[in-house]
């Protein structure tokens, strides 16, 4: 996936079976975060996008993608709903990984209004040398899109629990 080039459009389930496609979306920026149920960082930094997602309301949606091959719907939906997550979609056979070249969880990607990606890695700053994050990549991200200018940071190491992709 390419930074300043519009992401092509995909469709997939929610883990109800109601399909979504990335289209849907276009108008409202969007963050693509490859998520997993069992991931320690990925619980982390849901809580932090989730009380960012209140700040920014109607003008930002976030598409949670489960992409680990090892992680059953039971569990998904059983996180997705402890952790308040809005939107889960599955990616049972990495395609939209692949797509996009994630390789953690968490791993984001932040598309414009015209579906342009205009950011893409992590969270935050934390690392295993640094467990305190001191700065918010994906805050800093959408805050500059909607403020109307493109991202000073477009890129950052994506840093978590590896994307299971064979069982």
């Amino acid at each position: 996936m390419q930074l300043n080039q519009p992401v092509p459009d995909f469709e997939l389930p929610d883990l109800d079976g109601n399909l979504h496609r990335l289209s849907q979306y276009r108008g409202r920026i969007v963050i693509v975060n490859f998520w997993s149920c069992e991931c320690p960082h990925s619980e982390r930094t849901d809580r932090a996008i989730m009380s960012m997602l209140v700040q920014w309301q109607d003008d930002v949606t976030m598409l949670s993608i489960a992409s680990n091959r090892n992680e059953n719907a039971g569990a998904l939906k059983h996180a997705a709903e402890m952790r308040r997550l809005p939107t889960v979609l599955l990616d049972a056979n990495c395609h939209i990984a692949d797509l996009f070249e994630a390789q953690t969880t968490p791993h984001v990607f932040v598309m414009d209004r015209n579906g342009i990606l205009r950011y893409s890695g992590s969270v935050d700053d934390v690392t295993f040398r640094q467990r305190i994050p001191t700065r918010f990549f994906l805050d800093l991200a959408v805050e500059s899109l909607l403020e109307g200018h493109l991202p000073e940071l477009t890129e950052t190491p994506a840093y978590g629990c590896a994307i299971v992709r064979e069982i």
